[in-house]
């Protein structure tokens, strides 16, 4: 390759670095924003579906770790954080997780989380049923929430090219702060506890269930 050659390649590398930085910056200010990026690129992924009574477990005896990770934005007064750093299951095997959240403010505050998925090329491969992800949501003065997760990654993911040799994957939730709502809206933000309890009873009593998937496979 020649030294011009290189230097075309290392400004064209340059630019599109600067331009994924900074839609990563504007969608953080945005989760409207970032769920259309995420769809559009696949970053924090679409939504499909699988039925969790006819998805069948791997027979294999691989094991996948998933590690969680939780972050709160500038000006939400809350501790937010997973009740378990990392969880390890067979490939296609069902395992529940929690996150837990805190309002350590003296008045009501709204929330709206995104999430991500990394290495990014698992995302695919990676289903889960959780009830906080892209809605509005609040916690009264003091008042706490205990979040039901549900994932598992599917064995397909040892069959790709890009992801066979990955055996740890990460799974990150970021809460920002829902600011200058009508009194209307927050009323009618989702109670993230009364929420969270529903879904988990809901967990217990029930044999099947949908899974959403974190983006579109190629």
């Amino acid at each position: 390759m020649t030294r011009t050659s290189l230097s075309r390649n290392t400004r064209v590398v340059a630019a599109l670095s600067v331009i994924v930085a900074s839609m990563t910056s504007l969608v953080a200010y945005s989760p409207t924003l970032y769920q259309l990026f995420c769809q559009v690129t696949g970053y924090g992924g679409t939504v499909q579906r699988a039925d969790a009574a006819t998805r069948p477990v791997s027979t294999l005896n691989e094991v996948v770790t998933v590690r969680f990770d939780a972050n709160v934005g500038a000006g939400l007064d809350w501790e937010f954080r997973p009740e378990q750093r990392e969880v390890r299951a067979r490939f296609g095997e069902p395992v529940k997780a929690y996150y837990y959240a805190k309002n350590l403010s003296d008045e009501t505050l709204v929330g709206r989380a995104v999430f991500n998925v990394t290495p990014y090329q698992a995302a695919p491969f990676f289903f889960k049923i959780e009830c906080f992800c892209f809605t509005n949501e609040k916690l009264g003065p003091g008042e706490s929430a205990r979040m039901p997760l549900v994932l598992y990654v599917d064995e397909q993911m040892l069959k790709d090219d890009d992801t066979n040799g990955l055996r740890e994957v990460t799974l990150s939730y970021t809460f920002y702060k829902q600011e200058d709502l009508a009194p209307e809206e927050v009323e009618s933000a989702r109670n993230l506890k009364a929420g969270s309890q529903s879904l988990d009873a809901a967990l217990e009593t029930s044999s099947t269930a949908e899974f959403d998937n974190d983006a579109p496979r190629r």
